[in-house]
């Protein structure tokens, strides 16, 4: 009887475990979207987007930091930017 509620509670750790992990990645791949007020139109933020900003900040010479936290000039700076360089999926 003992052995049979150790092996049903490690059935539940394992199910426990596994529905964490797959929710997770899902959180992954969400977006969210982000209002551009130069250009009043919205961007999805996702792993696209987040590319290109990634290669702003090099290009730009900045150290990283979210978008979110960075002030409003260099927000604009980056939509001007952004919008200089289109992909096709636009």
């Amino acid at each position: 009887m003992l052995c049979r509620r150790k092996f049903n509670f490690l059935i539940l750790l394992v199910i426990a475990f596994y529905t964490s992990v797959l929710f997770s990645g899902c959180a992954v791949r969400a977006s969210y979207r982000v209002y551009d007020p130069a250009y009043e139109d919205y961007h999805a933020w996702n792993r696209n987007e987040a590319v290109y900003y990634q290669r702003w900040e090099v290009e730009s010479h900045r150290d990283h930091k979210e978008f979110r936290k960075r002030n409003s000039d260099e927000q604009k700076e980056y939509w001007t930017w952004r919008h200089a360089h289109h992909d096709e999926n636009r």
